[in-house]
């Protein structure tokens, strides 16, 4: 009888880092540092104000408890999913391989006490935002995920969450951050949808009721073109009613990645094809953070 493959600690490691998104969180600290150093701050924009900014205490807290919340997301997620993911992607199931399930959900409690703990430090508003970032996670994995399209609106709450935890705690430019909270919002929306589109064979398998299934990709795709339409049309009204109008500029060159995502999405039909979309939608998140520069 063939023994049992051991673990050992360096692909437990591995396996924890791939179970907590690295490369998300990473985003997510640099669209914090981002917003803050280009968006939310009136300073003249310089190398020692930009020193300046990495040192902030309050800022770093306010990242670091952001991390933690978004990486115990990703872990009660896949905790919840191990059974869809062995379908849809078994080479990347990580709890019950590399890391046992009770340990999951130890990490999973450490991580939020800690967010929570942290957001304190800083004010009680970030306290009330992060532990308000907290039930949503779990409400989304708990329940909401196997429901047509209530599970990514959560998704696409939580990442504007991100967001708006700087402006409830800095006073300055709050129109502005809530503007780019709504541009994540939307496009975090639309994603999450994809790819629902690109996982409907487990899903189903498992009993999930997401709007691919329940539609068929023809509908979900009408529903897609709408939530496109209402995203330009949301910003480009938001975006006129600042004193500075390069914000629409700005918006108006975006259309020309979301004009591309749009007309790819026609054609899409396969699991790669929607992979491909799901990408593209990052990639559109990283140029609207990066438009900051010239707000």
């Amino acid at each position: 009888m063939k023994e049992p493959r051991k673990i050992t600690y360096l692909q437990t490691i591995q396996g924890f880092i791939r179970l907590i998104r690295w490369q998300n969180l990473a985003i997510i600290v640099f669209t914090q540092y981002f917003t803050r150093f280009f968006l939310i701050e009136d300073k003249l924009l310089s190398f020692s104000h930009l020193i300046e900014t990495f040192k902030e205490r309050n800022l770093f807290i306010i990242a670091l408890a952001t991390v933690l919340i978004a990486a115990s997301g990703y872990i009660i997620n896949d905790y919840y999913d191990v059974k869809i993911d062995l379908v849809n992607k078994p080479e990347r199931v990580v709890i019950g391989r590399y890391i046992k399930r009770r340990w999951a959900l130890v990490i999973h409690q450490i991580f939020n006490g800690s967010g929570i703990l942290l957001g304190l430090l800083v004010s009680r508003k970030v306290a009330l935002v992060n532990l308000a970032a907290v039930f949503c996670l779990w409400l989304y994995s708990n329940q909401l995920k196997r429901l047509a399209f209530w599970g990514n609106l959560m998704v696409a709450i939580l990442t504007g969450f991100s967001l708006l935890v700087l402006a409830v705690y800095y006073p300055g430019h709050q129109r502005e951050v809530w503007i780019y909270a709504i541009f994540s919002f939307f496009i975090t929306l639309i994603r999450e949808i994809i790819k629902d589109m690109e996982d409907v064979k487990g899903d189903e398998k498992h009993g999930c009721r997401t709007l691919p299934i329940i539609w068929g990709i023809a509908q979900t795709k009408l529903l897609l073109y709408c939530l496109i339409a209402c995203f330009i049309s949301t910003l480009f009204i938001l975006a006129t009613q600042f004193p500075n109008d390069r914000i629409a500029y700005i918006f108006l060159l975006m259309m020309f990645p979301v004009g591309f995502l749009t007309y790819k999405l026609v054609y899409a039909d396969k699991p790669r094809d929607f992979s491909f979309l799901s990408n593209a939608c990052k990639i559109i998140m990283l140029i609207g953070v990066l438009t900051m520069i010239f707000v």
